[in-house]
């Protein structure tokens, strides 16, 4: 059986001391004063984040998988209990990357390839939602990364025409994971504020009756200034193209995918006026939803909203959670150890692009991320572990 990305990231000698000293669920709080380091001095004194220089523990979700993963001291990257960072294979579970799902690029980009990702299981959720609104089930996915969004919506049989990314690396990953979706020449690398890229685009949908989706996480840092509907202002650029190829294609809907941070910008203005530009050109949109990843089956506690727009008038309701801690009817959220268990042991900066080895599922988790199951049963042996009685997923 063949295992890819594999690998746990390396750790200097300093760091390496420290992380003995970090238990389970632990943080910079847990390492020795004496260690000569500036940056835990700094945090020591301000109060830093309790996920600096932390550990994973095995009985709850990770914390936010970030674009730096690979380092001690941005968030909780410690193994459970092996002496080590997770390894990029670990960072992908812990998104809800299928383990088939291959990274490429550099170990640095395929880093960032998996911090900036929308889980796929969280955009499953998104796609389950809006699946009985729309008659075209197909996508074309903008800024598209790695392609999580793209898996999560394919999980709910959509089909792919086209999608484009700028980062050469990001791309290569797409391509290699999405061509057996659509023709090579509908994958298109390129920056969408050029004709050439953006017409591609737009020529996509052409062969096609409808498009149902056109879906993207455009960059919004311009939304932060007043002045933001300058139209010289190029921070505001790949949004504006967005709305611009949405106009153009004429999809039966649109989702643009961000941080929250965009509700809470300018004290909800920039929001607003992002909900405007779309009904300037004819679309009904609905109030934003703010999805907790952990509550659709990511073991991982991670925030994203969507905004959803469609043609006709429709109200689009929030995905309804699936799992939760709170609530005794539901599943509680999957875990660290649920999510990474059974994958092979490594010692600190180890592992292969490619590993052959024989490696078994501990969990209905790791079942559905090792293809054994679909989604539909994963979460019926999710519902089965109750202990009361929940009737059948369906």
């Amino acid at each position: 059986m063949k295992l890819y990305n594999h690998i746990s990231p390396r750790l200097s000698d300093m760091e390496w001391e420290m992380s003995k000293h970090i238990p389970a669920g632990g943080n910079w709080q847990n390492i020795p004063t004496h260690f000569p380091s500036k940056r835990l001095e700094q945090i020591r004194k301000s109060g830093g984040r309790t996920t600096y220089y932390g550990r994973l523990s095995y009985d709850k979700p990770s914390y936010t998988i970030t674009t730096y993963f690979n380092r001690l001291g941005n968030s909780s990257n410690l193994h459970p209990v092996q002496q080590r960072m997770i390894s990029t294979r670990e960072g992908a579970r812990l998104q809800s990357f299928k383990d088939e799902f291959i990274f490429y690029g550099s170990k640095s980009s395929q880093y960032k390839q998996i911090g900036n990702a929308v889980p796929p299981l969280l955009a499953r959720a998104v796609a389950e939602t809006i699946k009985p609104f729309i008659k075209n089930k197909t996508i074309i996915d903008l800024f598209s990364g790695a392609g999580g969004m793209s898996e999560g919506f394919l999980m709910e049989d959509f089909k792919l025409l086209s999608a484009n990314e700028l980062e050469k690396h990001y791309f290569e990953t797409y391509k290699q994971n999405h061509s057996k979706y659509t023709e090579e020449e509908n994958l298109i690398l390129g920056n969408v504020t050029e004709t050439e890229i953006k017409e591609r685009i737009i020529d996509s949908a052409k062969n096609n009756n409808k498009v149902g989706i056109v879906m993207g996480g455009p960059p919004c840092q311009g939304f932060s200034y007043a002045g933001w509907r300058n139209p010289n202002d190029t921070r505001n650029q790949l949004f504006n193209d967005f709305v611009e190829i949405v106009n153009s294609i004429k999809p039966e809907a649109f989702i643009m995918e961000n941080v929250p941070g965009i509700l809470t910008m300018r004290k909800g203005e920039a929001v607003k006026e992002i909900i405007e530009s779309f009904e300037k050109i004819g679309y009904t949109v609905n109030k934003p939803f703010k999805l907790s990843a952990e509550e659709y089956g990511v073991p991982q506690k991670r925030k994203r909203v969507f905004i959803i727009g469609t043609l006709k008038k429709k109200t689009i309701p929030s995905p309804k959670p699936l799992f939760s801690s709170k609530n005794d009817d539901l599943p509680n959220p999957i875990t660290v150890r649920e999510a990474i268990a059974g994958l092979p042991k490594l010692e600190t900066d180890s592992g292969q692009f490619e590993l052959i080895c024989n490696y078994k599922s501990t969990s209905a988790y790791e079942s559905l991320l090792m293809g054994e199951i679909d989604f539909k049963m994963f979460y019926k042996k999710c519902l089965e572990n109750l202990p009361i009685c929940v009737s059948d997923f369906s």
